[in-house]
């Protein structure tokens, strides 16, 4: 058991998904005192969006036994470009989110508490490279494969965020012209590998007379969108289109990561989002084994490691910005 947490010491943390929101309240050294988990709203717009944030962290408050307003503060991770005001726009893999919205000035009046954001595979990035695979490095790239394909950089101990748009590397064009991605834009990474665009991709295959099980499953489970756990039960049951898109996606992901590297020569890939650490470290060999021969120092590649923390990764994550722990 933890001992009982001082007044104001505690922090919250939520790691807002395309399917779902993650929301943690960790101690001083980052022990997890509750969570809760809900779905994404797949309907309405950023103030849906932020009402379901601020119900997950105030149900994680009350599992650590706590008020929401009393902690010391609630950093968010959310997709998009963030301002230094917490301000979220481009989030294209929410629903209905147009434009910017004050993500952090409209959960602090919510919660009653300071609001922090960040980016959500750049916090996620700083967690794994301070508590989890990235300890042992100086600078690393996350690659958080989920819903879309996000990105995070440490270079040479810093976060590096550019001017909050940084580290977008599902945005890495792999073929010019190619496929059509959630962006507007053509040939991106994340037209082949995000899970939302193998969705589509897959449901215009099966519109043209192809079979698969990744429907059936998906109705076997209760789900409405293809998780990565339905693509999981796919490629175990060796469903042929699973098989296909997802070695599309591998191959995606080694010549945009392979690309990334040839600028950055960083000494790892973290590989974490959905996908990455539901498939594990056989498919972040796979992956290392598809950057490969995109590597200019292909004598010396970096490591590629799953991500260590998990689920909750990117909400621990988010909890960092807060306080003293985002000094």
């Amino acid at each position: 058991m933890h001992a009982p947490v001082a007044p104001h010491t505690a922090r919250g943390g939520i790691d807002l998904g395309g399917t779902k929101i993650e929301a943690v309240v960790v101690d001083a050294r980052n022990n997890v005192l509750g969570s809760a988990r809900k779905p994404t709203p797949n309907i309405g717009g950023p103030p849906d969006v932020a009402a379901q944030l601020a119900a997950a962290v105030t149900e994680a408050a009350r599992a650590a036994g706590l008020e929401v307003a009393s902690l010391e503060g609630v950093g968010v991770g959310s997709p998009g470009v963030v301002d230094p005001e917490g301000r979220v726009s481009g989030a294209r893999n929410l629903s209905g989110w147009e434009g910017t919205f004050d993500l952090a000035g409209v959960l602090a009046k919510k919660l009653g508490t300071p609001v922090r954001v960040g980016n959500d595979v750049q916090v996620a990035t700083d967690a794994e490279f301070k508590l989890g695979a990235g300890k042992p490095y100086r600078s690393v790239l996350g690659v958080f494969w989920g819903t879309g394909v996000g990105g995070g950089l440490i270079l040479d101990g810093r976060p590096w965020i550019g001017r909050g748009g940084a580290g977008e590397i599902g945005h890495v064009v792999v073929e010019i012209g190619g496929a059509k991605c959630g962006c507007g834009r053509r040939g991106c990474m994340e037209a082949y590998a995000g899970r939302d665009s193998m969705e589509a991709r897959a449901r215009r295959r099966v519109e043209k007379g192809r079979r698969t099980e990744l429907f059936t499953l998906m109705k076997e489970h209760k789900r409405t969108r293809l998780t990565s756990a339905i693509w999981a039960h796919a490629l175990e049951r060796r469903d042929k289109l699973a098989t296909e898109l997802i070695d599309d996606a591998i191959k995606a992901l080694g010549a945009g990561i392979g690309s990334a590297l040839n600028l950055l020569d960083v000494e790892a890939v973290i590989l974490g989002g959905g996908l990455g650490v539901r498939f594990g470290q056989p498919f972040a060999d796979r992956i290392a084994t598809a950057i490969q021969p995109h590597l200019f120092n292909d004598q010396n590649p970096p490591d590629v490691e799953v991500a260590a923390l998990g689920d909750l990764g990117g909400a621990i994550g988010a909890s960092l910005l807060v306080g003293r722990a985002g000094r």
